[in-house]
């Protein structure tokens, strides 16, 4: 298990929403016996017909939508592809951030177009995929070696495989702890081969990304009901140690 336990923030009688915290799989990826957010929820919920409604990241923490029925999950689906499901995340990134602005750069599989050594990276590949990223400054701080941080607050347009990484990188922000789109791209198969160093340590500075999965908001037969959470434990730790 993962050093924070799941929590169950809302349950209502179609749907529920946990906070999963970071290094926690969404789903079985393999056959290597690794306990999942999925199982966790079925132990707490067992004979439902529970579904992901939306995934996050292995190191992504926050908000995840759960269904309880195949209508609900069915529903939930259609409402995520007309983009009914308002989403917003927490990140902290290198540098002086903008106050606000939006990323409008399409995203593919780099492997599909280029060399690539790790199979899951995504690159702004022009004419592909429409992705668009909005996001505004809510804090700005200062290392005690005098390096600038942001914290900002990102809400999807789109839903494309790792796009608040990689836009918020393509801006030349990218967010802390980012092993595949930060400073070195090859500490992501270090990582794998070797486990956390302290090199890692020095350039990337937490052991995780640093995105947080913050607020849900939709509609639910006319009602609507807006869910979220504060950053995490280690992240709100890493944010206040700063000067």
């Amino acid at each position: 298990m993962p050093a924070y336990e799941p929590e169950i923030v809302r349950e209502h009688a179609d749907w529920l929403v946990v906070n999963k915290p970071a290094h926690l799989l969404i789903h079985p990826t393999r056959p290597d016996g690794q306990f999942t957010l999925l199982e966790w929820v079925k132990g707490k919920f067992p004979g439902e017909q529970l579904a992901i409604v939306n995934r996050l990241d292995r190191e992504t923490s926050g908000l995840v939508l759960v269904a309880r029925s195949s209508l609900a999950a069915s529903t939930l689906g259609k409402m995520t592809m007309r983009r009914q499901i308002a989403k917003k995340y927490l990140a902290i990134v290198w540098g002086e951030a903008p106050e606000s602005g939006s990323v409008l750069a399409p995203l593919d599989r780099q492997n599909k177009h280029r060399p690539s050594v790790i199979h899951v990276k995504q690159a702004v590949i022009e004419g592909t995929y429409n992705a668009v990223t909005h996001f505004k400054r809510l804090e700005m701080k200062r290392g005690a070696n005098g390096e600038v941080f942001s914290l900002l607050e990102v809400e999807l347009e789109t839903g494309r495989l790792h796009q608040i990484r990689i836009h918020l990188s393509h801006i030349g922000h990218p967010v802390i702890g980012d092993k595949i789109y930060g400073p070195n791209e090859m500490f992501y198969l270090d990582f794998i081969e070797k486990g956390w160093t302290e090199e890692m340590q020095q350039a990337l500075l937490l052991k995780r990304h640093a995105l947080h999965a913050s607020s849900l908001a939709f509609d639910w037969n006319d009602e609507p009901f807006a869910i979220s959470v504060p950053l995490p434990a280690d992240l709100r730790a890493f944010w206040d140690n700063l000067d």
